[in-house]
């Protein structure tokens, strides 16, 4: 089966659920964290599925492992957020570990 989408990468649609989750659960973090943590994390998560979807456009193989090389970045950007917001309490075990699988 040919993909003819972004939307259709298996990693993109486990990224998107990601995103949804991080902008779900951010929402338990402190209201003065808005424009800190909360902010920061959003944007990673965006910017995951945001390159996957870029990468999956670009025609060159190098410009293609540039975007998800990006998009491995942010992820493992988003991986640390987590953690700092598991270890603050912003996020309890089982959230943490929800977002982390």
């Amino acid at each position: 089966m040919k993909i003819n989408s972004f939307r259709q990468l298996i990693v993109w649609q486990k990224g998107h659920k990601l995103v949804l989750d991080i902008y779900k659960f951010s929402t338990l973090f402190s209201a003065e964290e808005k424009f800190g943590l909360t902010n920061q994390i959003r944007r990673a998560a965006v910017s995951l599925t945001s390159n996957m979807a870029e990468g999956f456009s670009r025609r060159s193989k190098k410009e293609k492992i540039q975007f998800y090389s990006i998009a491995h970045g942010s992820l493992t950007e988003i991986q640390n957020q987590i953690l700092i917001a598991k270890d603050v309490n912003f996020l309890n075990n089982d959230i943490y570990n929800r977002l982390e699988e």
